[in-house]
């Protein structure tokens, strides 16, 4: 079968599209006939070394839709032949993939396997940084970097469920009105503008009661900066780079809280996992939670994928199709 496979951590040419060997599933897996791929910037960190792959040549991918096509010893969840969604495992960048059974998510009838492939990772990230971390209520304030981007799209509207009134950041005016229809109240171009400067004044000095910041080294300290008494800093990304050493007495100007959570440890058990999974794929199927994919291109053009989505030259979600 054909696979995107690096052999070294780098830029996107270290990703090679090749034949790999066919996979059979073991004890507690199956094999999924891969149809649509989602990318996500772990995907970026992991080639390029900031998270390094375990071992190599390595697949990239942790999100994926398809059928399955066989199933190992002791599964119970999927059948042969059942239309499947997963995230958060390795391997997805081929045309079939060997996934543990508990994670596989059954489509909703109808909907399509770029819309699931679309669907899993940004947007149960999205749910649990929404419904997860703290109770959001009417009136309450928040921040979202990258308000353009995939997971920033709908967390933005996730959070308008909850009647917050919504602060992004973005680099351009294109990415603002894309935030903006998404639902978000005031967008700040963080190029042009000290956005905590902006959301201090803009809230008579009382900051936003929760911030959820993906890009790390260059907002890490104004989102900090941002926060009104007892706020929740959500530092759940380093797009933008990594955060050196915290200094925690920062957070005693307001008794602050930091967390750097996770999909995983919030998608635990196969309980946990459908629930999060089945609210967000029923939101895309009513229309209630709109999907924006900025860029679909074949599997074999992976490295186009990474340069556009590592050059932020992207909005919404990257898909690749085998």
């Amino acid at each position: 079968m054909k696979a995107v496979r690096a052999h070294e951590v780098g830029g996107p040419e270290v990703l090679r599209y090749e034949e790999t060997p066919s996979l059979q599933p073991g004890p507690g897996q199956a094999l999924v006939d891969i149809k649509a791929i989602g990318v996500n910037y772990t995907d970026v960190s992991s080639r390029k070394g900031t998270n390094p792959p375990p071992s190599l040549p390595w697949t990239p991918g942790r999100e994926a839709a398809g059928v399955v096509k066989a199933v190992g010893e002791g599964v119970t969840e999927v059948s042969v032949g059942d239309r499947v969604a997963y995230a958060m495992y390795t391997g997805s960048y081929a045309e079939e993939a060997v996934v543990p059974s508990w994670l596989l998510v059954p489509l909703p009838e109808g909907m399509e396997f770029a819309t699931g492939a679309a669907t899993m990772l940004q947007a149960m990230t999205a749910h649990f940084l929404t419904f997860g971390i703290t109770q959001i209520n009417p009136g309450d304030r928040a921040l979202v970097h990258a308000g353009a981007g995939g997971v920033g799209l709908l967390l933005i509207q996730m959070l308008k469920k909850c009647g917050a009134y919504v602060f992004t950041t973005v680099s351009t005016t294109a990415k603002a009105d894309l935030a903006r229809e998404a639902g978000a109240d005031a967008a700040i171009n963080y190029t042009q503008q000290d956005f905590a400067k902006e959301i201090k004044s803009a809230t008579d000095g009382q900051g936003v009661r929760v911030v959820f910041d993906a890009v790390g080294q260059t907002t890490f300290d104004n989102s900090i900066k941002s926060l009104g008494r007892r706020g929740y800093m959500v530092f759940y990304g380093q797009a933008g780079g990594a955060v050196g050493q915290i200094d925690t007495s920062a957070l005693r100007n307001g008794s602050l809280f930091l967390t750097r959570p996770g999909l995983g440890d919030y998608t635990a058990t196969r309980e946990e996992l459908l629930h999060r999974a089945n609210d967000v794929l029923g939101w895309v199927r009513s229309n209630e939670l709109k999907l924006h994919v900025g860029l679909t291109l074949p599997l074999s053009e992976a490295v186009e994928a990474h340069r556009q989505l590592e050059g932020r030259q992207t909005t919404g979600k990257i898909l690749l199709m085998p």
